[in-house]
């Protein structure tokens, strides 16, 4: 490292993971022996994953499967600190944030045998600024990165990116470590230097994961997805599970070592129970609404605007949730006490007034086409709420369209705009703004791009002092009340399972199973 370097540009530009206060420490591993080795564990998934190339997506199915298989450079911890994963250590980083010089870890090895250099690195991170939205954002913005040498990458940047490192830490839209002569489009082969192997997909059946006996794991303690890493079951089967009260009597049954996205209303049944633990994160994250800004109705921002006033978000939240403990109705997005925290277009937010939408709709020249409402029924709180979301709508003089789709097709046809107008997802709170929702990239089903978002954005990622950057979300988030690109709902509590004799698991936005083994 030069003399050049400060580490005051270094702690400005790495702080995204650690600025927002209130949101839940990731899963903490319990103190006691290390879980036994062998076994196979069956983890009950939403369903079919659209594909398992994990720069090519951002659901979270894929970055749940595929984070076992590859890694990073860079993670996060249990405090949503970033921690070095393929880096050696944390970056070099130049006055000016411009350069950033990145270690690598040596003798780190690939599933096919051969070690990790920079030039694959470099290769993989080329086709993430290729693929992935986030990726796709930074070279847009001028950025390139090149090999320095066997052990070491620099990325160049046309302007500071404080959200950099959280960028390259984050599953979903995965800046995946791949071998480079595995590269293509589309991946043919999946050779990563995860703890688990690739071994074979059935579609509706199982996507199989096997130990990899020759992993490179970090000496440091474990922590959420940061540290050792260890593959202490012999298989990790993902079995798609589509449907929510599959998942639960599974569970209780013993099918499922692990299911993941239950029914809310599903805890009190998981409650002591001799076989199965329910998992409550509270809280979780928060559904939202995509809208369509490049085809159909919705293109309109005034009639994006009469969607959202027409909507109630207590109501959609009852529907999806029931008990009120397990949700929050809130207009910010990012809780009280956090960097990120605005109230900024909340007066836009739960008007819940069909009279005062339909008035704006009207003017707006709807012409009485359908909105065409993209949902799934594998994420059963998704479901309620478009259901609510068309009776809401139809009470403000819109016609709808509730199309109800397993996810894996939802995710498939998201990305043709002339098929939906709006449909629903969801998110885990994440540390950083810009890594979530991805609609605030440009390339992200919903294609949102206007002056205003470039502004808002442009200042808020163009500042790296912590104290000036936080108060700037507010001007994003009231670009996006006025723009309405996205609709976010309230927050929720998430709830999973796992089998008593799951040993080792800790709770994390992405399910992760190493240091987890199965008691015999």
């Amino acid at each position: 490292m030069s003399s050049g370097r400060s580490n005051l540009s270094l702690r400005q530009i790495v702080f995204v993971a650690i600025a927002v206060l209130s949101l839940p420490v990731l899963g903490v591993r319990a103190a006691g022996a290390t879980p036994p080795k062998g076994g196979v564990a069956n983890l009950a998934m939403v369903g079919e994953p659209t594909t398992l190339d994990p720069m090519t997506t951002t659901a979270d199915l894929t970055a749940t499967i595929m984070q076992h298989v590859y890694e990073s450079l860079y993670t996060f911890d249990q405090g949503w600190n970033i921690r070095p994963m393929l880096a050696e250590k944390l970056p070099a980083i130049s006055k000016d944030g411009l350069t950033l010089e990145i270690p690598l870890r040596k003798g780190v090895k690939f599933h096919n045998g051969k070690e990790m250099k920079s030039d694959d690195v470099v290769a993989s991170l080329q086709r993430w600024m290729e693929l992935a939205p986030r990726g796709k954002s930074l070279a847009k913005n001028g950025a390139t990165v090149e090999a320095k040498g066997p052990y070491a990458i620099v990325f160049k940047l046309k302007a500071p990116a404080p959200a950099l490192l959280a960028h390259l830490a984050v599953p979903s839209g995965f800046a995946a470590i791949m071998a480079k002569e595995t590269i293509a489009n589309p991946l043919k082969e999946f050779i990563g230097t995860g703890p688990y192997k690739f071994k074979e997909r059935k579609p509706d059946q199982y996507v199989l994961l096997v130990r990899n006996e020759s992993y490179s794991s970090r000496k440091e303690a474990p922590s959420a997805y940061a540290g050792k890493r260890e593959a202490l079951l012999d298989e990790l089967r993902f079995v798609p599970v589509p449907n929510a009260n599959t998942r639960v009597e599974g569970s209780l049954a013993g099918q499922y070592d692990f299911a993941d996205v239950l029914p809310s209303e599903a805890f009190t049944r998981l409650e002591n129970q001799p076989k199965v633990e329910p998992i409550l994160t509270k809280p979780f994250g928060f559904p939202y609404l995509v809208l369509n800004t490049k085809a159909g109705p919705l293109v309109k921002k005034e009639l994006r605007q009469a969607v959202l006033a027409a909507l109630n978000m207590t109501e959609m939240m009852t529907a999806a949730f029931g008990d009120p403990k397990l949700f929050s109705v809130e207009a910010n997005h990012y809780p009280k006490g956090s960097l990120y925290y605005s109230a900024a277009g909340s007066e836009h937010y739960n008007v819940a007034d069909p009279k005062k939408a339909e008035a704006m709709a009207k003017a707006a020249g709807y012409s009485g086409a359908p909105i065409r409402i993209m949902t799934s029924k594998q994420y059963e709180f998704h479901y309620r709420i478009a259901l609510v979301m068309s009776e809401d709508l139809k009470k403000a003089g819109f016609k709808t369209d509730v199309q109800v789709v397993d996810w894996a097709t939802l995710v498939q046809r998201r990305a043709d705009p002339a098929l939906w107008d709006i449909y629903t997802t969801h998110s885990p709170f994440l540390p950083e703004p810009t890594l979530t929702p991805p609609q605030l990239g440009d390339d992200a089903p919903g294609w949102w791009k206007t002056p205003a978002k470039d502004e808002a954005l442009k200042i808020f990622n163009g500042e790296s002092d912590l104290k000036k950057r936080g108060p700037l979300w507010g001007k994003v988030q009231e670009v996006v009340y006025d723009e309405v690109p996205y609709i976010k709902v309230a927050n929720f509590n998430g709830l999973t399972a796992r089998s008593k004799r799951l040993e080792g698991y800790t709770p994390m936005p992405w399910p992760a199973f190493w240091n987890t083994g199965l008691h015999k």
